[in-house]
């Protein structure tokens, strides 16, 4: 939501994670799609995609995979890897997403995603 919906703003990553940082909260993991290490097109606009690079090597970014099959693109559900990673570690997952397709995957990530979910809004670079 950092780039107001007309970028994927890899900084407003960066400004979440240093919000928890600061906090004290050290086991923090960032899923993206692998796509988003391609080179932007005209029609998907990134900014500041080193932020990215800067993460993964500092083990707090994994980029899930994703493929081309003819020509076209095909990811993975990163929501489950989000969910299950939260849930395995009791962690919770900051999101806008409402993840109301798993909560009815699996009967211990309802209960999960109803009391670990925190949703966020930016004020410019305030997280």
């Amino acid at each position: 939501s950092h780039g107001n919906k007309e970028v994927f703003s890899c900084r407003g990553i960066l400004l979440a994670v240093q919000w928890f940082w600061e906090r004290g909260h050290k086991d923090i993991t960032v899923f993206v799609p692998s796509w988003r290490k391609e080179q932007p097109r005209p029609d998907v606009l990134i900014t500041d995609q080193y932020i990215l690079r800067d993460l993964e090597k500092k083990k707090i970014l994994v980029f899930t995979p994703s493929r081309r099959v003819g020509g076209k693109r095909v990811v993975c559900y990163d929501d489950r890897f989000i969910v299950k990673l939260a849930h395995e570690s009791d962690g919770i997952v900051v999101s806008n997403d409402t993840y109301r397709d798993l909560q009815n995957e699996r009967p211990e990530w309802k209960k999960f995603i109803e009391e670990r979910l925190l949703m966020y809004s930016f004020v410019n670079d305030k997280y």
